[in-house]
């Protein structure tokens, strides 16, 4: 039995049954069984129909829903009824995007050999998903995994995380409700990292799409069995630069919600801030005074800013990672106290060493650091010194600076006045070099499980 418990207080919430290697034998052989068949396979309109009926069934939950991610996963409560509403639109923008999920006609008679025929594309799916997914958004990870395989008609089997599995459970069960047959999509729960390998590299997975940390994914990748399509979604320390043209009666807001929402556990959060030296004292008060003011407390509490880690090792970790800085020379602006087992007082550190590990790897909880910057191109150079990269900010009223910059970030996305992690459930999400593989987004990831297939007749 696997002991789900709240993450503010370790509270138990429910015991849920786990899978063992039969099952996951069992659930493979389903998911291959209804694929093998195309006669069986949902028609378009039958896919948009459950995609439909399914969000629908999500809106009435949706108080219910949020709590729930309030509870398992320690998100605060408003930003967990925002993260059910992104969900509910994300299903519906599945169903959307089979409008627009077409193939198209390739030319003939461009030569004398190609002469008298005809030819289009048309799309099928790839085949069966398997989906790992993480604990920081419960249930808006599995609409991104699950509600594309749904729509290009791949079986998919989905393992939560094994701190956040209700919300998965509950989406799950609903598309079943919903009409989609259960061998359609199936969860997998396990907190056995070998069972798990296992699901990712069976040669019967034709699609892999991973949420974690950037050693188990590329590992996996790495063993991935030959012809499977992987997507890997990991992080890195996003960087957000702040210039003299900033206003910095506005930017403070968007700064701190980019690094202290779901206290900080986000793959964009933004960590390293880089601020031009004349205004950087005026920045850093103003930085420290919205930090100070923030609420560090019970995640379903309406007035909840910043809540818990999900886990008591992940604030400890956290906490040594801020000591060390300190001992390295950095100067702890605000912040950084353990107020509980899995809370912290969000912290401001302020010039880390280069070598700290705040300053070289992904935090993933609620501290940012603060540098100052001469040169535009010092800054630049610096947000794009690791071997992470993914979303970058640059704050700026001037245009030529901003532009600049936007050209120049070693990132998948700039935002220009805006968080590093600001998302639409729309957009295209991927990370570079160490931060992924792929791109994420409900319409990218509908087309990366489709196969496009070609049709050539000939006349007479």
């Amino acid at each position: 039995m696997l002991k789900v418990v709240q993450a503010y207080d370790r509270a138990l919430i429910a015991e849920i049954e786990t899978d063992d290697a039969g099952a996951l034998e069992r659930k493979l052989e389903a998911a291959v069984r209804v694929f093998a068949d195309p006669t069986g396979w949902l028609q378009p309109h039958e896919r948009v129909a459950i995609l439909r009926r399914l969000a629908g069934l999500m809106e009435a939950k949706r108080d219910q829903l949020a709590l729930q991610i309030a509870r398992e996963g320690g998100k605060p409560l408003p930003d967990a009824i925002v993260e059910t509403t992104r969900a509910i639109d994300g299903v519906h923008n599945a169903a959307d995007e089979l409008r627009n999920l077409a193939g198209r006609e390739i030319p003939m008679g461009l030569s004398a050999a190609s002469e008298g025929r005809w030819a289009f594309t048309t799309k099928e799916p790839v085949g069966v998903v398997a989906a790992i997914s993480a604990f920081n958004h419960p249930l808006n990870l599995i609409v991104h995994q699950v509600a594309p395989a749904i729509a290009a008609g791949c079986p998919v089997i989905v393992k939560p995380a094994i701190t956040t599995p209700l919300s998965c459970l509950d989406f799950v069960a609903m598309a079943h409700e919903a009409g989609l047959p259960e061998a359609w999509c199936q969860t997998f729960i396990t907190d056995d990292n070998q069972l798990a390998e296992k699901l990712a590299t069976d040669p019967r997975i034709a699609f892999l799409s991973f949420i974690g940390s950037a050693r188990v994914g590329w590992a996996l990748r790495s063993k991935a069995a030959p012809g499977t399509r992987v997507a890997l979604e990991h992080g890195g320390a996003a960087p957000a630069i702040v210039d003299r043209s900033a206003d910095l009666a506005k930017i403070i807001e968007p700064i701190v919600k980019g690094g202290f929402y779901h206290a900080g556990q986000v793959c964009v959060s933004t960590q390293r801030i880089f601020v031009r030296a004349d205004i950087a004292e005026d920045f850093t008060q103003r930085l420290v005074a919205r930090v100070e003011s923030l609420r560090t407390a019970d995640p379903v509490l309406s007035d909840t800013e910043v809540g818990p880690l999900i886990l008591p090792r992940e604030a400890g970790r956290v906490s040594e990672w801020i000591d060390d800085a300190v001992s390295g020379g950095a100067r702890l602006a605000t912040g950084g106290e353990r107020l509980s087992d899995t809370t912290l007082r969000p912290a401001v550190l302020i010039d880390p060493a280069p070598d700290a590990k705040i300053s070289t790897q992904e935090v993933f909880g609620p501290v940012v650091a603060v540098w100052r910057y001469d040169r535009l191109d010092e800054a630049i150079a610096r947000a794009n010194s690791l071997p992470t990269a993914f979303q970058a900010s640059i704050f700026a009223q001037d245009i030529d600076v901003a532009m600049h910059a936007a050209n120049h970030l070693d990132a998948s996305a700039v935002m220009i006045n805006d968080p590093t992690a600001f998302r639409t459930d729309w957009m295209p999400f991927a990370g570079r070099k160490q931060s992924g593989y792929g791109t994420g987004g409900i319409p990218f990831t509908l087309r990366d499980m489709t196969h496009e297939k070609m049709i050539l007749m000939r006349k007479g």
